[in-house]
C-alpha cells in the first residue's frame, strides 16, 4: 500500500502498477503509472514514481530509471519500495494484517517479518495465534499445515528452544509429512538437551532407513558416548551384520583405525569390491589419502592383489577354491591407475590404464580415467581427445557429454565444446545461445578462461557478463515467489531464499567470472588494445621481424581458409537459428523489455577499465570478503588507480585472512614501494600509511623483509617464484639469483607439480625477471625431464604455444 494515501481510483491503479510489475507486464505497468502522474494532485507521488523507474529498468532504460527513482525518494523517502528495510516491512505487515486480518498472508508475512528481526518470541507468538484459526482434523495430513508446523520448529530451533521444539514436533507428528525430518529433529534436540539413550534410539532408527547417511552415524557415536576405538569398531560391526549389503558401515571404521587393524579392515573392503566390480571404489576411498601410512598399506594391498591374480587368479597366493573372475583384475589395475594418478606418478598410473584399455577397449569409465591422467599431466589436446573417445562409446551419456565439452573448452577447442553441446540442447538455435538461455554457468565460466587464455578479451568480457546477467535475473525472478511462498505455505524454503538474497553473488560461479573480467580489464588498463592489437596479439619479442610477418600471413590465410569452410557448414541452420532468435527476442522484448546486446569489441575498448573493473568488485568486497583474491585483486585496482588508504585497506584485510599468502607478499612490497616513491601524500595520509606499515613489516627494509619470507619458504616453489620476482623488482642487478632461486628442483622442494613449474615458466617469459630465454630454454628442459608429457614443456613452445596448452586454472591460486 502506498505511504501516502490515493482515493480508491488511483489506489486501484498503483495495485495494478504492482501486479504488472510482478507478473512482467512492464509496458502496462507504465501505462497505469502514466495515469496516475498524469492526475496534477499525485504528480509527485513517491511509490508511483518509483514504481516506474523500478519498471524502466527491466526495460533496459537505465539512466531514465535513475531518475525516476531519485524523483520518487525525494518525494517520498519512507518508501518501502526503494530499500529493503526489515524494520520498515514489519510495520507495512502490520497494515496489512489490520487492513486484511482474514487473509493468511497478513498473518505468515507478519510472522516472518519478526523472525528475520529475531525477535522469535513475538513471531512464535503468532504463528501459533494463525495456527489456532487453522481447522484442520487432528488425524488429516494437510501439506500446508505441515510446512507451518515444520516453520514453527524452525523458529523454536533457531532460538534454541530445544525443549519447546521437541514436545512440539512430538504433539503434531502426526500432521506432518516429511516423516524423515520428525525423526531427524527428535535426535538432534535430544542429543541437545542431554537425553543420549533416546536419542540413540532415535538414530539407530535413522540408520535402519538409510543406512549411508553418515551423519546419522555421528549422532550415534555422540548419543552413545564412545570414548575407545574398541567400543566405536564393535557399533559399525553390528550395524554391518545388520545391513549386510551396506557400504558406510564397513568404510567409516578405515578413518578411525591405523596400522594392522586399518590393513585388515581394508583387505575385507578391497576384496569384495574388486569381484563384483565397483567403479567409484577409489573415490569412496579418496579421503584417506591424506595419511601416508595408509596410503602405502593401499598399494601394498592392491599390488599383491594384482600379482597373485596374475599368477594364480587368487586374491592371495595362500587361497584355493573358486577362482576370481577375469574382471576382478580389470578393476585392480583400473584402481591402482587411479591410485598412482593420484601420487603424481603419472606414467605408472597410464600404463596401468593402457594395460586394461588393451583387454577392454569398450568401456567408458577407462577412457574417463585416461584422459583425467592426462589432464593431471597438463596435455589437455591429449586429454580432450580420450574424453572424447569415452563420450563416443554412448553419445546419450550427458554426463560424459558435459565433461568433454568441459575437457575441450580447456584445451582452447571452443568450437568443438558448442558442438558437442549441441548435442543435447534445442534444436533449431546454435548451443551456446541455448546454454545462456538456461544459465548454464559452468559452460560460461569455462568459456572465458578459454577466451581470456586465447586473448579474445571481447568475448571473455562478453561472457563474463552474461554471467553477470543471470544473477541479475535469479534476483529478478525472487520477486515471483515472494506471494507464492505467502499463499503455498512453503515458509521454510521462503525463508530461506529471503537469506540467499543477501550471500547470492558469493556464488563460486560468480567470483570465477568477476576475477575474470577484474584481470581482463587490468591487463587492458595496462596495454590499451589499438587497431592492430587483435592482429599483434603474440609475443612478438620471440619472433624476428621476418617470422612474425610470415606467421600473421599464415594465420590469415588460416583464418579465412577456415571461415569460408565454417560459413558454408553453417548457413542454412544459421538462418534457421536467425529467424527462430528474432521471434523469440521479439517475445521477450514484449514481455520483459529489450535487453542491451553485448558487443566483445565495444566490451574490449572501454574508455576506462578500473571502473568496470570496479562494478565486478563491489559485489565480491561486500558477499565474499572472507576469500583473501577478493582483496588481492582490490589491491590490484587501487594500486593502478593510486588509492593508497584503499590499497592499504585491501592488504590489511587479506594479512588477516592469511599472512603468508604468496601473492600478498608481492603486493605489500609493491604497495610499500610505491609509497616511498610518492612525494606528493598528504601528511595526514602518509602518517597513517607508516603507522600501519610499521605493523606488517615490523621496522625491517624491504629487502630484508624479501629475505625473511625467502627463508621462511624455502620449501616452496609457489612463495619461492613470488619472493624471487621481488627480489628482481627491488634491484634489477640481481637477476641472476632471483632466477636461481624461483628455477629450484631439488628434493628439499615439495610443490613440484604441473601447476607451480608451469607458474615458473610463465614468469621467465612474461617479463618478471627481465630478459631471460637462455635460463627459461633450461628450466623447460630439466622439467621436461620431470613431467615428459607435460605439453607446457615440450620442445620449441613458445610464450603463445604455452598460453594455448596449460590447464585454464594452473596459473590461478585456488578459490
Amino acid at each position: 500500500m502506498p505511504s501516502v494515501q490515493l482515493p480508491p481510483k488511483e489506489s486501484a491503479l498503483f495495485k495494478r502498477v504492482l501486479k504488472c510489475y510482478e507478473q512482467k507486464q512492464y509496458k502496462n505497468g507504465l501505462k497505469f503509472c502514466k495515469m496516475i502522474l498524469s492526475n496534477p494532485k499525485f504528480a509527485e507521488h513517491g511509490e508511483t514514481l518509483a514504481m516506474k523507474g523500478l519498471t524502466l529498468n527491466c526495460l533496459g532504460k537505465r539512466e531514465e530509471a535513475y531518475e525516476f527513482v531519485r524523483k520518487g525518494l525525494r518525494s517520498d523517502v519512507r518508501s518501502h519500495i526503494q530499500m529493503r528495510d526489515l524494520e520498515g516491512y514489519r510495520e507495512t505487515r502490520y497494515q496489512l494484517l489490520q487492513l486484511r486480518p482474514t487473509q493468511r498472508a497478513s498473518w505468515i508475512g507478519y510472522a516472518i517479518a519478526y523472525h528475520l528481526l529475531k525477535d522469535y518470541d513475538m513471531a512464535l507468538k503468532l504463528l501459533e495465534e494463525f495456527r489456532q484459526t487453522q481447522q484442520v482434523p487432528p488425524n488429516k495430513i494437510d501439506y500446508e499445515y505441515s510446512e507451518l508446523i515444520l516453520y514453527q520448529n524452525q523458529v523454536m530451533r533457531e532460538a534454541d528452544l530445544f525443549q519447546e521444539s521437541l514436545e512440539h514436533i512430538e504433539t503434531y507428528e502426526k500432521q506432518i509429512c516429511d516423516k524423515l525430518l520428525v525423526e531427524e529433529i527428535k535426535g538432534e534436540m535430544l542429543l541437545k538437551l542431554g537425553r543420549l539413550k533416546e536419542a540413540s534410539e532415535v538414530f539407530r532408527n535413522l540408520i535402519d532407513r538409510n543406512a549411508e547417511n553418515w551423519c546419522y552415524y555421528e549422532g550415534l557415536e555422540k548419543a552413545l558416548q564412545l570414548r575407545s576405538l574398541d567400543e566405536r569398531l564393535q557399533i559399525y560391526e553390528e550395524i554391518s551384520k545388520q545391513h549386510p549389503r551396506a557400504v558406510s558401515p564397513r568404510r567409516l571404521p578405515l578413518n578411525l583405525v591405523p596400522g594392522k587393524k586399518f590393513r585388515e579392515l581394508m583387505d575385507k573392503f578391497l576384496r569384495p569390491n574388486f569381484s563384483k566390480g565397483c567403479p567409484p571404489l577409489f573415490t569412496t576411498l579418496k579421503s584417506l589419502y591424506s595419511n601416508t601410512e595408509k596410503v602405502s598399506i593401499i598399494q601394498e594391498l592392491v599390488t599383491n592383489y594384482e600379482a597373485s591374480l596374475k599368477m594364480n587368479g587368487f586374491f592371495s597366493p595362500y587361497e584355493n577354491g573358486e577362482k576370481e573372475p577375469p574382471t576382478t583384475l580389470l578393476w585392480v589395475q583400473y584402481f591402482l591407475a587411479q591410485h598412482f594418478d593420484k601420487l603424481g606418478q603419472y606414467l605408472l598410473a597410464l600404463e596401468y590404464i593402457n594395460a586394461v584399455i588393451a583387454g577392454t577397449p569398450t568401456l567408458i569409465e577407462l577412457f574417463y580415467i585416461k584422459a583425467k591422467i592426462y589432464k593431471h599431466i597438463g596435455n589437455l589436446k591429449e586429454a580432450a581427445k580420450w574424453m572424447d573417445e569415452a563420450q563416443s562409446l554412448d553419445t546419450a551419456d550427458r554426463f560424459i557429454n558435459s565433461k568433454c565439452a568441459k575437457y575441450m573448452l580447456r584445451a582452447n577447442m571452443i568450437k568443438e565444446a558448442e558442438e558437442m553441446c549441441s548435442k543435447f540442447t534445442r534444436e533449431g538455435t546454435s548451443a551456446m545461445e541455448n546454454l545462456n538461455e538456461m544459465q548454464c554457468m559452468w559452460f560460461e565460466t569455462e568459456c572465458i578462461l578459454a577466451y581470456q587464455r586465447l586473448g579474445r578479451y571481447g568475448d571473455a568480457l562478453k561472457k563474463c557478463h552474461e554471467v553477470e546477467r543471470h544473477f541479475f535475473e535469479i534476483t529478478d525472478d525472487q520477486f515471483d515467489f515472494h506471494t507464492y511462498c505467502m499463499r503455498k505455505m512453503t515458509l521454510r524454503a521462503y525463508v530461506d531464499l529471503l537469506r540467499l538474497e543477501d550471500t547470492l553473488r558469493r556464488h563460486t560461479f560468480y567470483f570465477k567470472a568477476a576475477r575474470s573480467a577484474i584481470e581482463i580489464y587490468l591487463k587492458l588498463h595496462d596495454n590499451p588494445l589499438t587497431s592492430e592489437s587483435k592482429e599483434q596479439d603474440i609475443n612478438s619479442e620471440v619472433l624476428s621481424a621476418k617470422e612474425l610477418k610470415k606467421m600473421l600471413s599464415k594465420q590469415r590465410r588460416a583464418q579465412k581458409k577456415a571461415k569460408l569452410q565454417e560459413d558454408r557448414k553453417h548457413t542454412e541452420r544459421e538462418r534457421q537459428q536467425k529467424n527462430q532468435k528474432k521471434k523469440r527476442e521479439e517475445e521477450e522484448e514484449t514481455a520483459s523489455g529489450h535487453k542491451e546486446e553485448l558487443a566483445a569489441e565495444k566490451l574490449e575498448r572501454v574508455d576506462n577499465p578500473l571502473e568496470e573493473a570496479i562494478k565486478f568488485l563491489i559485489p565480491l568486497k561486500t558477499l565474499a570478503a572472507d576469500n583473501i583474491y577478493t582483496h588481492l585483486l582490490a589491491f590490484e585496482i587501487y594500486f593502478r588507480k593510486e588509492k593508497f588508504l584503499l590499497m592499504l585497506q585491501s592488504v590489511k584485510r587479506a594479512f588477516a585472512i592469511d599472512s603468508n599468502n604468496a601473492w600478498l607478499h608481492e603486493c605489500l612490497i609493491k604497495f610499500s614501494k610505491s609509497v616511498s616513491n610518492h612525494s606528493n601524500i598528504p601528511d595526514i595520509v602518509s602518517k597513517v600509511l607508516a603507522q600501519e606499515m610499521k605493523k606488517i613489516f615490523v621496522n625491517k627494509d624491504l629487502q630484508r623483509f624479501n629475505e625473511d619470507f625467502l627463508i621462511h619458504n624455502a620449501t616452496s616453489l609457489q612463495h619461492l617464484l613470488s619472493g624471487a620476482k621481488m627480489m628482481y623488482f627491488l634491484d634489477k642487478s640481481r637477476q641472476e639469483k632471483a632466477i636461481a632461486i624461483a628455477t629450484r628442483l631439488d628434493e628439499t622442494i615439495k610443490d613440484k607439480n604441473v601447476k607451480t613449474l608451469t607458474k615458473v615458466s610463465e614468469a621467465l617469459l612474461d617479463g618478471s625477471f627481465g630478459n631471460c630465454s637462455s635460463q627459461y630454454e633450461e628450466y623447460r628442459k630439466a622439467c621436461h625431464n620431470l613431467l615428459p608429457l607435460t605439453s607446457a614443456f615440450l620442445p620449441a613452445v613458445t610464450d603463445t604455444a604455452l598460453n594455448r596448452t596449460i590447464d585454464p586454472e594452473l596459473l590461478w591460486p585456488e578459490i
